[in-house]
Formats: structure tokens, C-alpha cells, sequence
């Protein structure tokens, strides 16, 4: 059951590809590949929870936005709902929890809109990674590991020309359409959703003026991919945002985990930043530089009335807050900037 902010997006999605080929040749394989990536989130098959997130997507109500702020820390959508369309929204929304990636404000007057008040604080992420990049003004994005697209949207409201978001999750597509159909209606066709991994893009594209990996590295068994495949992605000379987990050390300091990683079984090796920089110098890149480190705090990242499940607070050693609950050092993010 498709609606018609999914056949918009995919339309505009095609026609954007399609202009990229006109400039670079390598964009048709993605044309090719198009219709089997948008294809594979319908089916249910691979993807048991499909047909209802497209139906609650289809099933929102159809307002138009007076005003859409993709450059504020609170992504808003300025409309006037009433008091049913917003009841009708907040029970639609709520059924596409855990909301991760935000936050987002839905509707204009203050007693009668939503707010999405999600797990993390990605705005604060936002606010250190910004300052650092220069202009996104006219440059064309690939954001990896995009998650519901908040950083996505961040990207366009600070002027790139486009912005691909890629993430294999289902939900997380059908969280992005849910706020696209919103955002849709002012016209904001600048960000675009393809839901699939790194790895199924074609190799050696060269389309991206700026890729960001950002929390996506210590989740991948082979980080030189990784890094590999981010600039298989890169013009000659364009950028790359690397956000990730790193711990304290040398050069030669790397920590993998046993098993779990503040409860994640999916986290494979945890550099230091100095460990980070050689890494991005063996695979090639050049002008390797850290702007921030942070230490994510229990305010960044907790549990909401929108993600309700354990966070944070429960990954780490209830009587010392700078260890996980198996004792490694507690999370630290590291962000770097290279060139290819």
C-alpha cells in the first residue's frame, strides 16, 4: 500500500540519479539498481513489518506547510493542524517507535503540535560536527548509516545541492517517508532515501562532493572496507566526515571487544584517535584531521516518551559511570575530516 509521499520520493529520487548520470556516467548503475533497492523494502518477506509502516504512512493527513526549518536544532515543519489531524498524526507516529535520530516539531501553534523527542540529541552531534565542515553550499552528499534522516535534512537546510541518505532499516525508511510527507509539501525535494547498506552501491561511483560515515565504523567487521568503500564514493578531492567510537591510546591502541559493548554485540574494534588517523592515511586519504572528541553523556542519549527501551544509563557500570556494564571505558566519539 503506497501512498503518495512514497511514489513522489521514489519519482524525485529517479529523476535526481538521473540528472547525476547526465554528469557522471557511473550514476546509471545506480539507475539500474534502483528498482530492486526500492523493491526489496516493500517485500514482505524480507521485511515482515513493510506493509504496515507503508500503510500508516498512507495514512497521514495531508496539511500544507507554511514554513520548513531544516537549519535549526529542532527540525520543524510550521502547519496548522487541528486538533484531530494532530491526534490522528501523534497515534500514527507513535506506531513507528523507537524514534531515534532527532528531534523533529510537527505543527505550528505550540498547543497543537508534535514533538518528537528522540533517543539521542542529535542535534548536539549537529552542533560539534558543523563548525568544521566549511560550506555544504551547492555540494552534493552521500550520508551513510542516516538513520531516520535527521542529519540528512541538517545537510540540505545548510545548502547542499543533494543529499542521499543510505541505511538498510526498514523502520528508519519508513520514519524518514513519515516526515518527508510533511516536509514534502513545501516543496524540500533536495534529500533523498535509498534503504540499503554501503556495500550494495556500485564501487568506484565518484559521485559525492562529502560522504559522511557518522556511528557506522565500529559496527563493520572490516574497517579498511569501510573506509575503502567511502571513497570508492568521494570525487577526486572531495571529503570525508568520519564520526565514530574511539577510547584512549597511542597509535597502536585498539580495543576489541569479547562479546557485548555497553550491551551492543555488534561492535567490532574501538580505536584510539591516533590509531584512527593511520588507519585513514593507510587507505589513502590525505589531510587527516580530529576536530572534536566527546564523551557521550546520559543527556545525549536516554530513553523518551518516543524510545522507550533501555539507553544509555543501562549500558554503563551503575557504580562508576566512566566504564560499561562489562567494564570497558564508556562511550567516547571521535570525529575526523579527510580528503581523498
Amino acid at each position: 500500500m503506497l501512498n503518495d509521499t512514497i511514489i513522489l520520493a521514489e519519482r524525485e529520487l529517479y529523476l535526481t540519479l538521473l540528472s547525476l548520470a547526465q554528469q557522471q556516467p557511473s550514476a546509471y548503475e545506480w539507475l539500474t539498481r534502483l528498482p530492486t533497492w526500492l523493491n526489496d523494502i516493500k517485500d514482505k518477506a524480507n521485511y515482515a513489518h513493510a506493509p504496515a509502516y507503508q500503510a500508516l504512512v498512507a495514512r497521514l493527513p495531508t496539511v500544507a506547510a507554511d514554513k520548513v526549518d531544516l537549519d535549526s536544532d529542532v527540525l520543524t515543519i510550521a502547519a496548522n493542524l487541528s486538533d484531530s489531524e494532530r491526534k490522528q498524526t501523534l497515534a500514527l507516529l507513535k506506531q513507528l517507535m523507537p524514534w531515534r535520530k532527532g528531534p523533529f516539531q510537527i505543527g505550528s501553534d505550540k498547543d497543537c503540535s508534535i514533538f518528537i523527542d528522540t533517543e539521542w540529541h542529535s542535534d548536539w552531534k549537529w552542533q560539534r560536527v558543523a563548525p568544521h565542515l566549511g560550506t555544504l553550499k551547492g555540494r552534493r552528499i552521500l550520508d551513510v548509516g542516516g538513520g531516520s534522516g535527521y542529519h540528512g535534512w541538517r545537510m540540505a537546510g545548510a545548502g547542499a545541492e543533494t543529499v542521499i541518505i543510505i541505511d538498510p532499516s526498514c523502520l528508519f525508511y519508513h520514519q524518514f517517508m513519515a516526515i518527508r510527507h510533511f516536509v514534502g509539501a513545501a516543496d524540500h525535494y533536495k534529500t533523498h532515501y535509498i534503504p540499503v547498506p554501503l556495500e550494495a552501491l556500485p564501487e568506484h561511483s565518484q559521485l559525492f562532493d562529502t560522504v559522511f560515515s557518522m556511528g557506522v565504523l565500529y559496527h563493520r567487521q572490516s574497517p579498511f572496507e569501510h573506509l575503502q568503500q567511502l571513497k570508492g564514493q568521494l570525487v577526486k578531492g572531495g571529503e570525508l566526515v568520519l564520526e565514530t567510537l574511539v577510547i584512549d591510546g597511542d597509535a597502536n591502541t585498539v580495543l576489541v571487544p569479547h562479546d557485548r559493548y555497553a550491551q551492543m554485540n555488534n561492535v567490532y574494534f574501538l580505536p584510539s584517535v591516533d590509531a584512527l588517523i593511520g588507519w585513514l592515511e593507510k587507505a589513502g586519504f590525505s589531510e587527516v584531521r580530529c576536530v572534536d572528541v566527546a564523551v557521550t553523556s546520559t543527556e545525549e542519549q536516554r530513553k523518551t516518551e518516543w524510545m522507550t527501551y533501555h539507553s544509555l544509563a543501562d549500558f554503563l557500570d551503575p557504580s562508576d559511570a566512566s566504564k560499561t556494564i562489562e567494564g570497558y571505558p564508556a562511550p567516547k566519539r571521535a570525529t575526523l575530516i579527510a580528503k581523498k
